[in-house]
């Protein structure tokens, strides 16, 4: 059985997870042009590599960011946002 570390949670399996998507910086909507947003919301950087991802733990409703290798589909480390690791 595959288990993620959950921030406040410890390590749970996989099946009470729900990929959120890469971490990436929102353009301010009200300031960006069409061009922009467009770029925003349908261009992904999809190479292999580690990436930065929101991650979703189903039964106590936290969202948290996982650095995951896409290569290898390992967790290297999990934190709150606003945290810079689940290690300090």
């Amino acid at each position: 059985m595959k288990l993620i570390h959950c921030p406040v949670n410890g390590p749970r399996p996989l099946q009470e997870f729900h990929f959120g998507g890469e971490v990436r910086e929102m353009p301010d909507p009200r300031e960006s042009t069409d061009e922009q947003w467009a770029d925003y919301v349908f261009h992904r950087a999809g190479g292999p590599a580690v990436k930065r991802e929101w991650w979703y733990h189903v039964p106590s409703g936290v969202w948290f960011i996982a650095e995951r290798d896409n290569r290898t589909d390992e967790f290297l480390q999990t934190y709150l946002y606003g945290k810079s690791s689940s290690n300090e």
